[in-house]
């Protein structure tokens, strides 16, 4: 009986202790994370004068540059750029990447879209994005993505989608307007 009191208290503490690092996950409701990020230009970029610019601002998390699932992902919203950017979203794609990595990456497929690198995992934390070890890649981020308006999360997508992220994103959108 000790033992297992004792166990269920040391589990407790470490779910305590992982919480504490990376919080709850943000909400729809909840406002904005306001951090200082890293774009792919190794450049501080304030998200709250990002959400300030644009009536809308899609802050979407992907697990590895270059890796098939974020690449569908990213060219999802690069092919709708023109659309989105009619509908006034800015784009802030996330990864646990180096500087380097989301450059390139943003490169290679032509992203219209500023990429974020968080190996500190100050705008991952921030937004309470869970990551995990997969051997041979890393660590990485989970894919979500999160849709703010006016300094306030209005739409959160926990298991964000690869190629139709775009579409669910404009999705959001219409319904707003309606």
């Amino acid at each position: 009986m000790r033992i297992r009191t004792l166990t269920y208290f040391m589990a407790a503490a470490f779910l305590s202790f992982l919480s504490s690092l990376f919080g709850d996950p943000i909400k729809v409701g909840d406002k904005a994370p306001d951090v200082v990020a890293i774009s792919d230009l190794g450049e501080n970029l304030k998200l709250s004068e990002v959400y300030a610019k644009q009536q809308y601002t899609l802050v979407y998390f992907y697990p590895k540059a270059e890796t098939s699932g974020c690449t569908a992902q990213g060219c999802s919203l690069r092919d709708a750029y023109t659309v989105l950017q009619d509908k006034g979203v800015a784009v802030l794609g996330v990864s646990l990447d180096t500087v380097a990595a989301q450059k390139a990456f943003k490169e290679n497929h032509k992203f219209p879209f500023t990429l974020i690198s968080d190996p500190n995992k100050t705008v991952i934390a921030a937004f309470g994005v869970p990551t995990r070890k997969i051997p041979l890649l890393g660590e990485i981020a989970m894919r979500q993505a999160f849709l703010i308006k006016n300094g306030v999360v209005i739409w959160a997508d926990y298991k964000a989608s690869t190629k139709q992220q775009a579409a669910d994103v404009l999705k959001v959108i219409a319904e707003q307007k309606s």
